[in-house]
């Protein structure tokens, strides 16, 4: 295996200007989910915080949420809707080291970013072996590899089959999707449709348009996924295979959910707090063909994870045909560590499974 993660270089803290810097002013919260005037808003860089005289760095962070100084010396960072009466919000606008916090942006100079002005004309080839690379060394040093699938990948028979693939082979570590890609991908594996259309020639069928609700009240008559899948009638799928691997699935919905699927978050902050328990894992993400879900998760994700006390970075990828969904998603990550490829989903999904061992 010749890929390396690249190297964190930790800022110089014995520099005169950390030194002398005061301890961040902190303030404490009075209402659940309430921060107090003059909170700090985090950013996608690694972030240092003087508390008592050192300087700490969160184990990871999230974009626009608060920093909370624990009891323990530690910083956590938490969105503002998690907020509890009690925690101790750390507050300033400076991150120069001015207010006691710094905003670190070099620490992996070495991570590969992102190209502006991607198309679907750009050449991919390089992003394909690099990616082949890290989703292999992931696989063998106990990564934690997200996918975030929109329902277009699901409606072809060969990309159900290589994602279930992929499953079976150690590539997957968790799902976060919506109530669609679950519907559609369970109704390819009961009827052999998706969205009415077969998910082999693409043609449409006789009452087609019913099969998906069909599926959902299939569905919410077993009461859950699992138990449906117990009665036998699902032939194959990606959510099948995730379910029997007991690789966690997070499906969070939206406004215009049919059904919906008996274990879809109808809370849009229980749904994101399920998705953050996934992106606080996570080593890589691969985002396919959903700005809604790719957004939130960009949104939601650390660029770099703390594990046994070594800084490493969090691969963001962003799949869409779209030349526009992939740039939403770069936006939101601020370009750190983000990869966009621009092509058809269903060809990427086959190729990565076809060329990983």
């Amino acid at each position: 295996m010749s890929f390396q993660l690249p190297k964190f270089v930790p800022a110089d803290l014995t520099q005169d200007f950390f030194v002398k810097a005061p301890d961040v002013r902190i303030s404490e919260v009075k209402k659940d989910g309430v921060a107090p005037k003059g909170f700090l808003i985090t950013s996608i860089f690694p972030e240092y915080f003087k508390v008592k005289g050192q300087w700490v760095l969160p184990t990871q962070t999230s974009i626009e949420c608060t920093a909370v100084a624990r009891d323990n010396n530690t910083v956590e960072i938490v969105e503002f809707r998690n907020l509890k009466i009690g925690d101790k919000v750390i507050l300033g606008k400076s991150e120069d080291g001015s207010e006691g916090i710094y905003k670190y942006t070099s620490g992996f100079n070495n991570l590969p970013n992102v190209e502006l002005g991607r198309s679907v004309e750009s050449s991919f080839s390089k992003d394909y072996e690099e990616l082949y690379e890290l989703l292999e060394y992931e696989k063998e040093n106990n990564g934690h590899i997200v996918w975030v699938l929109g329902p277009a990948v699901v409606f072809d028979y060969d990309t159900r089959a290589a994602l279930s693939a992929l499953a079976e082979n150690g590539y997957v570590n968790a799902l976060m999707a919506g109530n669609a890609m679950a519907t559609h991908d369970l109704e390819g594996g009961l009827l052999g449709t998706a969205l009415g259309q077969n998910i082999y020639t693409q043609e449409s069928v006789i009452m087609g348009h019913y099969n998906h609700l069909d599926l959902i009240n299939e569905a919410r008559r077993a009461g859950s996924i699992e138990a449906l899948l117990e009665e036998g009638n699902i032939k194959d799928g990606f959510m099948k295979t995730c379910i029997e691997k007991n690789i966690p699935v997070v499906l969070a919905g939206s406004i215009r959910d049919d059904g919906p699927l008996p274990s879809v978050y109808h809370n849009v902050s229980c749904g994101l707090d399920a998705m953050k328990k996934q992106t606080d894992k996570a080593t890589v993400i691969i985002c396919l063909a959903t700005v809604l879900h790719s957004v939130a998760t960009a949104n939601l994700a650390s660029s770099y994870r703390v594990v046994a006390e070594k800084v490493r970075p969090v691969y963001f990828y962003s799949v869409d045909i779209a030349e526009y969904a992939v740039n939403q998603v770069a936006v939101a990550r601020e370009y750190i560590g983000v990869k966009t490829i621009v092509t058809n989903v269903q060809d990427f999904v086959v190729n990565l499974q076809r060329n990983l061992r």
